[in-house]
């Protein structure tokens, strides 16, 4: 039976992504990122838990976090889950990380849901346009 391995993070950075590039020339950028949970517990009270993410993107995606991505920025990540154990001094280790698949800016650009002022749209000209015809010859 296959398995699934996949992970959805909704969140902010904590902190300016790092850009590397392997011996070989892959990109690569790591950054954390905060997921935060609001709830009401057992007596009424509203609690906020927040949860920190350890994010790898490889090649294309890799270059794109580290040209667009700020701390403080709301993304979305789709990917999945890897972890790594090893010994240190007798005592079993283990770190676990998101290797991002997809990646999608949220927020507007300075993060944090901070969105853009819309554009004003152009006002119409009052009056006749310059060389126009006077609208009692327009011909419908």
């Amino acid at each position: 039976m296959a398995g699934v391995n996949k992970v959805i993070l909704l969140g902010n950075l904590g902190a300016d992504p790092e850009m590397r590039y392997t011996a070989g020339g892959t990109a690569v950028c790591k950054f954390r990122m905060a997921t935060t949970e609001k709830f009401t517990d057992k007596d009424g009270n509203r609690q906020e838990r927040t949860d920190w993410h350890r994010v790898v993107a490889w090649r294309k995606l890799a270059e794109i976090c580290g040209q667009y991505l700020a701390k403080g920025k709301q993304v979305y990540i789709e990917g999945k889950i890897r972890n790594d154990t090893w010994e240190k001094d007798g005592v079993k280790q283990y770190s676990y990380e998101i290797v991002a698949d997809n990646m999608v800016m949220l927020g507007g650009p300075g993060g944090r849901g901070q969105e853009r002022e819309p554009e004003p749209e152009p006002e119409p000209p009052f009056g006749r346009p310059e060389g126009g015809a006077p609208e009692d010859d327009i011909p419908f």
